[in-house]
């Protein structure tokens, strides 16, 4: 006689929702998640609802990337050119009539809250940029490139304008990644890396020139300008400028191999590691679990990274493809960006460590990244190809 055991009817309700998803990728975001929660309560136990704000934010990224992982890519795909165009005419009326604040005309008031329309642009621009490789596959030809970097160039140029060039770097690595998954020839590619390579090491040679007071850049703001010569010295500045830089590297080596322990990070608690919930968690992670902490935490990335890039390559059509490949590299940059920033070796730019960051937005933002590449995981696995 069978014995038939029946599911709890919390685990039948749960089970549809979770079908096909890859455990694999899931175990990974979970580790992150962890290891933030971890980090958050080291560093913001003593700022007033951090903490219990961090872990909403979390809950909510968490609801979001469980409601767009249902949403089929087909779908998907019917939303890129209806996202794209909206992403476009709010930051065009950001440029019209936004609110300024700390110099910056970035936001837009609503009423009842202000958003900040080049978040949305993170997401849509790989979105229709996919659409339109997909729509334009077996047939590609360099005018079909050339548009494709004509639909990135508006979005990146009105984000410049505000200016915000965190994001507007941010917004073109996700069109470019889904340019180059597409096909992009390297002899297109090279040039404009080894062009750049050189740029860098010319500035770093002639710095006493390029930073002297009164020097103009032309195609950069005064404040970036500021940034990238803070990076490349800054001691000139250390109580100013430099600060920022200065603190976050002496936390970083301050740690050393095993760390200090959790929550006995003295550079982080008595403030002198600055934005220490934000752009600078990983500092203070690093002082509290050390160099093999930092191992660990960057083995975690690359899992995570890794596992994406093969859902991206498993998936059964072009837009699919494109659309994880792009995303979960775009999570790359964040997380290059925001250590390369803290342990000196990048420009000081707003951009957040992924899962560890402070912040609504980002974090909503990440659980829509990762709602879709799950979707694009998910919807393989069920429909055979």
């Amino acid at each position: 006689m069978a014995v038939v055991i029946e599911k709890p009817p919390v685990l039948s309700r749960i089970a549809p929702w979770v079908r096909g998803f890859d455990g694999q990728f899931l175990l990974a975001v979970a580790l992150l998640a962890a290891i933030g929660q971890v980090v958050m309560y080291s560093v913001a136990y003593d700022i007033p609802g951090r903490y219990v704000d961090h872990l909403r934010n979390l809950s909510i990224a968490a609801g979001v990337m469980l409601v767009v992982s249902q949403v089929p890519p087909q779908r998907l795909q019917a939303l890129a050119v209806p996202a794209y165009v909206v992403g476009v005419v709010l930051l065009i009326a950001v440029e019209l009539f936004g609110l300024t604040r700390k110099g910056a005309q970035r936001w837009l008031d609503l009423g009842v809250i202000a958003i900040q329309p080049s978040e949305l642009m993170k997401i849509a621009m790989p979105l229709m940029l996919a659409w339109w490789f997909q729509r334009r596959e077996g047939r590609l030809g360099k005018r079909d490139f050339l548009a494709a970097g004509a639909l990135l160039a508006v979005p990146v140029g009105l984000i410049l304008k505000q200016p915000d060039l965190g994001t507007a770097l941010l917004v073109l690595a996700s069109g470019l990644f889904v340019i180059f998954f597409a096909g992009l020839s390297w002899k297109l590619i090279v040039p404009p890396l080894v062009l750049g390579a050189v740029g860098v090491v010319t500035l770093i040679v002639m710095e006493p020139q390029w930073c002297a007071p009164g020097v103009d850049w032309v195609v950069l703001h005064e404040y970036q300008r500021q940034r990238v010569c803070t990076l490349l010295d800054p001691t000139k500045d250390p109580l100013g400028k430099g600060f920022h830089i200065l603190q976050g590297m002496i936390a970083i080596g301050s740690g050393g191999l095993w760390g200090k322990g959790f929550m006995e990070g003295t550079q982080t608690h008595l403030d002198f590691v600055p934005e220490r919930s934000t752009d600078f968690i990983f500092a203070a992670f690093s002082e509290e679990f050390g160099f093999l902490g930092v191992l660990g935490l960057l083995s975690a990335y690359t899992y995570f990274v890794a596992r994406g890039l093969m859902l991206a390559a498993e998936a059964s059509t072009l837009f699919g493809r494109l659309l994880a490949g792009a995303l979960i590299l775009v999570q790359f940059v964040y997380a290059f960006v925001n250590m390369g920033m803290v342990s000196g070796i990048l420009p000081v730019v707003g951009v957040p460590l992924p899962f560890l960051s402070y912040g609504g937005t980002a974090m909503v933002s990440l659980g829509a990244s990762l709602g879709m590449i799950l979707s694009v995981g998910r919807y393989k696995r069920l429909v055979p190809a």
